[in-house]
């Protein structure tokens, strides 16, 4: 087997706070799987000011120490390396739409959704309209833009259309607290969804490989809930930042969140309808999504997050582990995916 050479697109055009969760997530994969007999990894490290970093590893001090460079001049570097492929890292929506499709233009396949895919599950509401058309159940909502006023009688979900990591979201038990939740989802997203309170039963998320051309459905994570002291995920659940400044995962253990048995009935349910979403966005190589069960055991799409940095503590990189699909195995099935292998 020749040896690979992957680039991992790292960092952020956005903002500091997608940079360290990128780099987060690309360190973990990065250590995870160098294996220097499959691949040849390099890192393309962007920051908010646009600027290029080709560092030798993740570390802050390599990145503080290697050449900022321009995107012309960076490109030039990229197109002189004989890039196999690219590792999609970035998070945030410059990095999910505008820097994958710089390597369509350069015509170096990348892992992962396309930039018109990630665009539109990065609209939620757009991402629900087509699953819904699709015949998928999702929570009735309605898109306000400042200075509108919503028509859902609470309880109802507020959050920003386009921000990941439950920034901005807010449930509003009472109409007099509409304010300050759209206020607050406002400051993340020009527009807001308001969505219907589905009541809980369970929320799970669910991840799908293709493999061979086919779609598998990976064992569903679920996320530790309860109706009365806590309906719904938010921030703290997801990330945290510590004392030096770092982010890390809150969720990742077995407390805050379980992969559930594989025998349970709903993993079947929640696949099928996953399924669904899958073909109907049009995505390939993976894809993830949060589903709301409601107490008579019906799931209701939330939202895609279309993401997986292939580090072990990436929710598909969990999900494939429990059914025992080393992560190597994964990042291979996705190469040859990818490659059309």
């Amino acid at each position: 087997m020749s040896v690979l050479r992957i680039l991992h697109l790292v960092g952020s055009a956005y903002n500091d706070f997608y940079c360290d969760l990128s780099r987060l997530y690309a360190q973990d994969c990065l250590t995870a799987t160098a294996e220097r007999s499959h691949y040849d990894f390099q890192i393309a490290y962007i920051t908010p000011d646009c600027q290029w970093r080709f560092p030798p590893s993740l570390r802050r001090e390599d990145i503080a120490d290697t050449k900022p460079m321009t995107l012309f001049k960076a490109i030039e570097f990229i197109t002189a390396q004989n890039i196999d492929l690219v590792l999609p890292q970035m998070f945030c929506i410059p990095g999910m739409t505008h820097y994958r499709a710089l390597f369509d233009l350069l015509k170096i396949p990348y892992i992962g959704n396309t930039p018109e895919i990630m665009a539109i599950t990065a609209h939620k509401a757009r991402a629900k309209a087509i699953v819904e058309a699709a015949g998928v159940k999702v929570p009735r909502g309605e898109l306000l833009c400042q200075g509108d006023v919503p028509t859902i009688i609470p309880p109802a979900i507020v959050k920003p259309v386009s921000s990941d990591n439950s920034l901005g979201m807010a449930l509003v038990k009472e109409a007099t607290e509409y304010d300050a939740a759209l206020k607050q989802a406002f400051e993340y997203a020009s527009e807001a969804m308001v969505e219907e309170f589905i009541e809980l039963g369970r929320e799970v998320r669910c991840g799908l490989i293709v493999k061979d051309g086919e779609l598998v459905g990976l064992p569903l994570e679920e996320y530790l809930l309860d109706p009365h002291s806590k309906p719904i995920r938010n921030h703290a659940d997801k990330l945290q930042q510590t004392d030096d400044g770092n982010l890390r995962f809150a969720a990742k253990d077995n407390i805050k969140s379980w992969i559930v048995d594989p025998n349970d009935p709903i993993t079947q349910k929640v696949q099928q309808v996953a399924k669904k979403c899958h073909q109907a966005l049009g995505c390939r190589h993976y894809s993830l999504f949060d589903f709301r069960i409601d107490p008579k055991g019906q799931p209701w799409f939330l939202e895609a997050g279309l993401y997986c940095s292939f580090a072990p503590k990436s929710v598909i990189s969990s999900m494939a582990k429990a059914v025992g699909i080393p992560l190597n195995e994964l990042l291979i099935t996705a190469i040859n995916e990818t490659l059309g292998k």
